[in-house]
């Protein structure tokens, strides 16, 4: 999901809360304005998410970059990255990513414009579309939003036979 702001950055689309909840997580970092931006990002991911399974791991950690890449190169400071972790036996894992800035004179498209081929950068925000079970930016002259979900069903519980 893409969404245009208006200006300030909105809040996230409202996810289901559960009251079985196992656990929940939140890491929030300041991030560094600056090249070592997506690696600090990575670095939080995968403390945030320490123990997951692998796979959502790497996705997380790609999309975490790619989001501080983004603001980096697009936005002004702050940036600032937020990782939520929710776990429940009946839901699953569900993670969410976000990294805002501090606003961005242009707006941005309304999709994701795939990157000429031999382009060299561009490519950020169709991976995180192509990863991330939602997603949206929004952006605003004081300040830009860039959030997704990532989901892992709980496994079913086996049934047992007379």
């Amino acid at each position: 999901m893409l969404e245009r702001g208006t200006g300030h950055p909105g809040s996230a689309p409202p996810s289901p809360r559960h009251s079985d909840c196992d656990n929940t997580t939140t890491l929030i970092t300041d991030l560094p304005y600056g090249l070592r931006a997506a690696e600090v990002a990575r670095e939080a991911v995968a403390v945030a998410l320490h123990g997951i399974e692998a796979d959502l791991l790497d996705d997380a950690r790609l999309i975490g970059s790619e989001l501080a890449t983004n603001a980096f190169t697009s936005g002004r400071p702050p940036l600032v990255l937020c990782v939520d972790r929710k776990s429940s036996a009946v839901d699953g894992l569900e993670v969410e990513i976000t990294v805002t800035d501090g606003g961005c004179p242009d707006l941005a498209p309304a999709s994701p414009r795939a990157p000429q081929e031999e382009a060299e950068s561009g490519r950020g925000l169709v991976i995180v579309e192509a990863l991330a079970d939602a997603w949206s930016l929004t952006t605003g002259a004081h300040g830009t939003r860039a959030w997704c979900r990532l989901k892992r069903l709980a496994n079913p519980s086996p049934t047992s036979t007379p």
